[in-house]
C-alpha cells in the first residue's frame, strides 16, 4: 500500500498542518504568512523511513517552497532543502 495513502499518514499529515497553523513555515521565516498546503518530510523518505511519522521531520510548506526544497530532476535536495536537514539532524541528537 501506497504510504502517502494510509490512515496513518492522513492522520499525521493533519496533525502537522494543525501545529503549524496551515502556515508555510518556511515563509513565516521571512515574515510571510502563506498558506500551506503540503507537509514535507526533511530528511527524504526514501533515506530515513524511520522518521515518516516524526514531527521534527516534518514541516508545512506552501508549493512554492516546496518545489525549493528539491530539484525535481534529479530529487536532490537543494541547497535549501539541506539547511532544514541539518537544522531537524541537530535536533534529533
Amino acid at each position: 500500500m501506497n504510504f502517502y495513502k494510509s490512515k496513518q499518514w492522513k492522520r499525521k499529515r493533519e496533525a502537522i498542518l494543525r501545529r503549524d497553523e496551515y502556515l508555510c513555515q518556511e515563509c513565516k521565516r521571512y515574515g510571510k504568512t502563506t498558506q500551506a498546503k503540503i507537509v514535507h518530510h526533511i530528511i527524504p523518505y526514501e533515506q530515513r523511513p524511520d522518521l515518516k511519522l516524526h514531527g521534527d521531520n516534518l514541516i508545512s510548506l506552501c508549493f512554492t517552497c516546496h518545489e525549493q526544497m528539491h530539484n525535481k530532476m534529479t530529487n536532490e535536495l537543494t541547497e535549501k532543502g539541506i539547511e532544514w536537514v541539518e537544522r531537524v539532524e541537530r535536533k534529533l541528537k
